[in-house]
């Protein structure tokens, strides 16, 4: 029997500090230092725009990196005229997000039960792949923060043109990962982490999402599993 599980990134694996909302304060910092917006200035203007704020229509001419970022720079750039910017001073911190968001080292962390986690499952006979709705950048990421020791595989929708939870970005990990015959998910989003998954035809963990538990539960509840099984 081949197990596999499938794991969000964003606040279940790894989080950066202020998520979007911050990249933007730390990239305007880049550009104009000492601007003075703070991260609740731009929030506002981030709650739609992005490929996963449309994850029912599939969005194939974005998958290639430039062609990703120019659709959410433009987004980015709105969020800075709106805050007050000025177009060459907006134009320029947009671009310089991409270049900030995709550095592991500024504002990323993995959570500390992470490895622990990850260690102990491969150890039980599990397979690990990420499925998330992320930057193209995302292998860069998961390489920087030290993951791909245990990743087998990475389905970003940033590159496949699905974004969870459509059903389409659950079937290509499927795929990626060799089609297991036991395969879960776990992530923070009840939407597009666990339901996504289930309409799918996949188990799912609901983990760091009001009261839910971290990744320890998680370990203890697949190898209960395996150990039953066997």
């Amino acid at each position: 029997m081949t197990r596999a599980i499938l794991w969000d990134f964003d606040r279940t694996l790894a989080r950066r500090e202020g998520m979007w909302s911050g990249c933007l304060v730390d990239a305007l910092e880049d550009v104009r230092p000492g601007h003075g917006h703070a991260r609740e200035s731009f929030r506002p203007y981030l709650s739609d725009g992005f490929p996963w704020h449309a994850h029912e229509t599939p969005h194939p001419e974005l998958c290639e990196p430039d062609a990703w970022w120019a659709h959410v720079e433009m987004l980015l750039a709105n969020a800075y005229r709106g805050v007050g910017l000025d177009d060459e001073s907006a134009t320029a911190a947009a671009a310089r997000v991409r270049i900030v968001y995709g550095d592991h080292t500024r504002a990323w962390a993995l959570f500390d039960d992470v490895i622990p986690a990850l260690q102990a499952l491969r150890d039980a006979g599990w397979r690990h792949g990420i499925l998330s709705n992320h930057v193209p950048e995302l292998p860069a990421l998961v390489a920087g923060l030290g993951l791909d020791d245990f990743v087998a595989v990475i389905v970003n929708s940033a590159t496949i043109g699905y974004e969870k939870p459509h059903p389409e970005a659950f079937a290509e990990a499927r795929r990626a990962l060799g089609a297991p015959s036991e395969l879960w998910m776990v992530g923070d989003n009840p939407v597009a982490d666990v339901a996504g998954a289930e309409a799918a035809g996949i188990r799912a963990i609901l983990v760091r999402h009001d009261g839910a538990p971290g990744l320890a539960a998680v370990v203890r509840r697949l190898n209960a599993l395996r150990e039953h099984d066997n």
